[in-house]
């Protein structure tokens, strides 16, 4: 299981948050950013967001919560990052995927805690990760949504009894607690707040990971 860290909401300022976790035993850096359509919040910085990250020496996982992904997928592939995913529920969001295979950046689906995961069957086969929001996206320092688990263990049954080989990852609520009840279905685990809140992120990211 990696970690992967969201900056969301930190203690410190983004620069000195992205230089914390540069420095961790984290895996990935998380960027989340949000357009105040898809959610309420935005931070749609994209200018700010590439020269705070231009010097990343972690991996980069992305997560689009914005309407339309392609112009900013398109700003953002000067970063290299490693996956972006954009959610399933948006219009039209396969030509987004089409458009991170010209760019050749790993694709990834995310859905909100309202949304079936059976829905996604159609596409599991054709992307590299699956994001189960365990939280109402829009915000950091949500309590994790227990139902998620039952959407986390279909998830990971169908991709092994079909031999499939994306990424399931887990975004929201995830602490030194919750993360014992998911842990056995994902591969990836997304936590902010809890790491970023702390002056040891190393610490926080070991209590992750035992």
């Amino acid at each position: 299981m990696k970690i992967a860290v969201s900056y969301l909401k930190s203690k410190y300022d983004v620069k000195k948050t992205i230089e914390l976790i540069n420095k961790s035993n984290a895996d990935y850096i998380h960027i989340d950013l949000m357009d105040g359509i898809f959610v309420k919040n935005n931070n749609l910085q994209i200018e700010e967001t590439i020269e705070n990250l231009k010097n990343h020496i972690k991996p980069l996982n992305i997560h689009l919560m914005v309407e339309k992904p392609i112009p900013i997928i398109e700003k953002l592939s000067v970063l290299k990052p490693e996956t972006i995913v954009i959610h399933f529920e948006i219009p039209n969001f396969l030509d987004s995927l089409i458009k991170l295979d010209e760019l050749k950046i790993k694709k990834g689906l995310a859905i909100n805690p309202d949304t079936d995961v059976l829905k996604l069957r159609p596409f599991l086969e054709q992307i590299d990760e699956v994001l189960i929001m365990s939280v109402y996206p829009g915000k950091g320092g949500q309590n994790f949504i227990k139902e998620t688990l039952n959407k986390l263990k279909w998830l990971k049954k169908y991709k092994d009894e079909n031999g499939l080989t994306f990424n399931i990852a887990v975004d929201g609520g995830i602490n030194d607690e919750t993360v014992f009840l998911i842990r056995d279905y994902v591969d990836i685990v997304i936590s902010g707040s809890f790491i970023c809140m702390h002056d040891d992120y190393n610490k926080q990211i070991k209590l992750l990971a035992r």
